[in-house]
C-alpha cells in the first residue's frame, strides 16, 4: 500500500495548515491627525480612495493631501471589498452622505451594505 503513504502527508499537510492560519501582517499606519475634522470635501478634488478596513476610508485629494474618514458604524464588507460608491446631488461628499459597499458578485459590481459617512479628519504623513 505505498499509495496511501502520499494521501496520509498531504492530509497532514492540510490538517497543519488549517490548524495554524496564516496571520495577515499589517501595515503600520503612515499617518497621524492633524487639525479639526470637517464636514465635508469637494468630489472634484478627490483623486483616489483608500479603504483601510470596515470602518475606516483614507480620502487621497489634489495636492496628496489626505482627509480620513472614520464610519460611525462598522460596513459589512468594506474593507474585503475596498470600493464603494456614492451619490451626490452636490459637488460635496459630506458627513450626512451614504456609502453602498459594491460586491463582485455575479455579471458585475452589485450593491452591498449602505453606511453613514463620518467627518473628514485631516491626516498627516508620519516622518521617518
Amino acid at each position: 500500500m505505498p499509495i496511501l503513504r502520499p494521501v496520509r502527508i498531504a492530509l497532514r499537510l492540510a490538517l497543519a495548515c488549517a490548524a495554524f492560519p496564516a496571520i495577515a501582517k499589517t501595515q503600520p499606519d503612515p499617518y497621524v491627525a492633524k487639525g479639526d475634522a470637517i464636514d465635508c470635501v469637494s468630489i472634484q478634488s478627490i483623486r483616489s480612495t483608500n479603504v483601510r478596513d470596515d470602518r475606516t476610508i483614507d480620502f487621497v485629494m489634489n495636492g496628496n493631501k489626505v482627509y480620513r474618514n472614520t464610519l460611525p458604524n462598522s460596513c459589512p464588507s468594506l474593507g474585503f471589498e475596498k470600493r464603494f460608491l456614492y451619490k451626490t446631488s452636490l459637488s460635496q461628499l459630506c458627513s450626512v452622505d451614504i456609502i453602498t459597499v459594491l460586491w463582485n458578485a455575479g455579471p458585475g459590481p452589485q450593491p452591498g451594505a449602505s453606511c453613514g459617512l463620518g467627518k473628514f479628519q485631516p491626516m498627516e504623513k508620519v516622518a521617518k
